[in-house]
């Protein structure tokens, strides 16, 4: 049994909106200024946090998800991610032990647990002071398992209430306090129905990760937080190996034995997919990515919005974002609209999620205006200003289509505030049956035309095996009949 050590730490909360991703950017970005390599994480499905802690960090955040992905894909993932790296920050979601039920199943301390990585909560300290230590001793009490080491204290008004915290933590719970982040005059991001603004609409993503590592150089210990990061347990892995050699391709096909040429661990590129990626589509997982790459595919990114056509390609994948945001750009391109009708309409095979699916659609109408889409699809969406669907999805294929085997089961997640106004289910069908989740009408989803599949549903490539064989063989088969 071999052990894997990696400096790390888990910012946690009790609730959402409290500060875990303004407190996970500082950090991310203050040991980056230290000249330490970051990997930062991300728990559960969200994108636009991962995508700024990409930002801070300097490279790729991965999300660990234990809904979407089983535990072993999950600490796989962290191994293979973290093996050349300094420290991992990994930010949770919604509160520290929040789950799909009432036992917590899938929260963030059970992400903690599986990591075996040490919690620093971020606590939001309004109109509050020696109550504070009675909540951080509740999340220590509820689980031993689950490792406390500190508390960050947020918007605190004045000094004085910032002492008092300070002594009942001191006393009541035996944990430091790392920091005491006051009442900010400004937001340091623009925050949209979702969360935070994706960085890409973003106007000054520098200045704004600058600014959180000023305030987390001004109020955190960060080296308190550094020797907490350190202190982290080993993982034991079951597995033979050193903490780098052993683990660097962990999880993704490379063994011990077979990584002396690392031009021979994926296969030489033959398939060409186009990805959508601009700032109307970025929710993508880049271990989706990864995957694809793996088993031999050369990723091509298309901008929805400046390209003229479609590029030559096997396949198209297009992601979730706003293209309500975008609605006017978007139905200005006819030129690239008619393109990809044209693709469609000649086979290419495309798969599309949430802001992907709208975007093939008819139509997006918001007010009293209509902003025409692609057309591939008999739908028309429409905006409100409540989510429609926000959770964990398990989806049933029931009948045939493009990607998947029929009587497979996949597990993703939703969130929208777009909803079906009409939908002609004689030109497509869906093919999806929702075991939990909204789907886009009637408990359905996965709508099919040709070999276009749609769905609400955001698939992770490490929690859904059938979509990556379903890509890489509904491209093989275009190219095979088309691109001889």
């Amino acid at each position: 049994m071999s052990k894997f050590f990696i400096p790390r730490v888990v910012i946690s909360a009790l609730r959402g909106s409290s500060g875990k991703t303004i407190l996970s950017l500082s950090l991310a970005a203050l040991f980056r200024r230290q000249g330490l390599k970051v990997t930062p994480f991300k728990k559960g499905p969200d994108y636009i946090d991962a995508g700024w802690l990409a930002k801070a960090a300097g490279g790729p955040c991965f999300n660990l998800d234990l809904f979407m992905m089983p535990r072993q894909k999950v600490l796989q993932s962290f191994l293979s991610h973290t093996a050349d790296t300094d420290i991992a920050v990994i930010e949770g979601n919604r509160g520290l032990y929040d789950g799909v039920d009432s036992e917590g199943t899938y929260s963030t301390a059970g992400l903690a647990k599986l990591l075996n990585a040490p919690v620093i909560l971020i606590i939001d300290c309004t109109k509050a002071t020696s109550t504070v230590s009675a909540i951080v001793l509740g999340c220590q009490k509820l689980d031993p398992l689950v490792n406390v080491r500190g508390v960050v204290l947020n918007n605190i008004a004045n000094k004085r209430q910032e002492l008092l915290i300070r002594k009942a933590i001191s006393r009541n719970c035996r944990i430091p306090v790392l920091g005491a982040i006051p009442k900010l005059k400004e937001e340091p991001f623009p925050e949209r129905h979702m969360g935070l603004v994706p960085f890409q609409e973003h106007s000054a993503v520098k200045k704004s990760i600058s600014r959180l590592a000023e305030i987390g150089s001004k109020y955190l210990d960060l080296n308190a937080i550094w020797k907490i990061a350190k202190s982290a347990k080993p993982i034991k892995t079951g597995f033979k190996g050193s903490r780098v050699q052993g683990f660097k391709g962990w999880g993704l096909g490379i063994s011990e034995g077979n990584k002396a040429n690392p031009q021979t661990l994926t296969p030489k590129p033959y398939l060409r997919i186009g990805i959508i990626r601009d700032s109307a589509f970025q929710f993508y997982y880049p271990e989706n990515f990864e995957e694809l790459e793996r088993r031999g595919v050369k990723l091509i990114e298309i901008s929805a919005i400046k390209e003229k056509k479609l590029l030559d390609i096997d396949a198209l994948y297009i992601g979730g974002g706003f293209p309500e945001t975008h609605a006017i750009a978007l139905a200005g391109n006819t030129a690239f609209k008619k393109s990809l009708c044209s693709a469609v309409e000649n086979g290419l095979p495309v798969y599309a999620e949430c802001g992907g699916l709208m975007y093939l659609g008819k139509s997006i109408i918001m007010g009293n205006k209509t902003y025409p889409m692609a057309g591939v699809l008999p739908v028309v969406f429409g905006m409100e200003k409540k989510p429609q669907a926000h959770g964990y999805t398990i989806i049933e294929v029931k009948k045939e289509n493009p990607f998947f085997p029929k009587g497979c089961s996949l597990k993703g997640h939703e969130f929208h505030y777009s909803k079906v106004l009409e939908l002609n289910g004689a030109k497509a069908s869906m093919v999806f049956r929702m075991r939990r989740g909204h789907g886009i009408k009637d408990g359905k989803d996965g709508l099919c035309y040709k070999n276009v599949l749609a769905t609400y549903t955001h698939l992770h490539a490490l929690g859904s095996k059938e979509w990556v064989d379903g890509f890489i063989e509904c491209a093989a088969k275009f190219r095979i009949t088309h691109r001889r």
